[in-house]
């Protein structure tokens, strides 16, 4: 039997994400972020949805642009650490030894120890309540080249320890049960 419980965000697991904005060295930032997606594919899109209260929400509407920085276990403190403190008050690249790296289309840095940067113009701001959701078109992507696989040309993500986040807790991801079209593939005779 099921509970009816008052409606809120319970839509878990999501990603956990190192969003890096400023358009100059001196406004970088840092900001944690786990209501992230994909919403189209052609062009590709994406969105985050941040409170306007805080430090980046203004350094990236400024500037329009962002990049998304997949976070993989060994980021995991400083995935934490940058979603708890403020770029007001600290340097989250300084404290967290984080490397900011040009961006190849936007002024926004991207994170060297990323396993992935997805670099983003903002298309649309739509104000949503409690946080504003930023549309953007994914305009390049940095992948680190330890996790491409030589001979198909693919991202490895199981390779990049890539991080979960689920109701206050974070998690590793766990192993493959499949891939996409596994359910209805004809099995293969022996």
């Amino acid at each position: 039997m099921k509970q009816n419980w008052k409606p809120g965000t319970l839509i878990y697991p999501v990603p956990a994400v190192l969003v890096s904005c400023g358009a100059t060295p001196k406004e970088y930032n840092i900001l944690t972020v786990a209501w992230v997606g994909t919403i189209c594919s052609n062009p590709a899109m994406c969105y985050i949805s941040v409170q306007k209260i805080r430090h980046s929400y203004d350094i990236i509407k400024r500037n329009g642009e962002f990049v998304i920085n997949l976070t993989s276990e060994d980021l995991a403190r400083a995935t934490d650490w940058c979603g708890v403190k403020s770029g007001k008050d600290v340097d989250k690249f300084k404290e967290m030894h984080l490397t900011p790296l040009p961006a190849e289309m936007v002024k926004a840095p991207i994170i060297a120890e990323s396993p992935l940067s997805i670099e983003c113009r903002i298309k649309e701001i739509v104000p949503l309540g409690s946080h504003d959701m930023m549309i953007a078109e994914v305009l390049n992507i940095q992948a680190d080249e330890k996790y491409i696989d030589q001979k198909t040309g693919e991202f490895k993500m199981q390779e990049a320890k890539l991080i979960a986040y689920s109701h206050g807790h974070y998690y590793k991801l766990g192993e493959e049960i499949g891939k996409f079209g596994w359910s209805v593939q004809k099995k293969q005779k022996i």
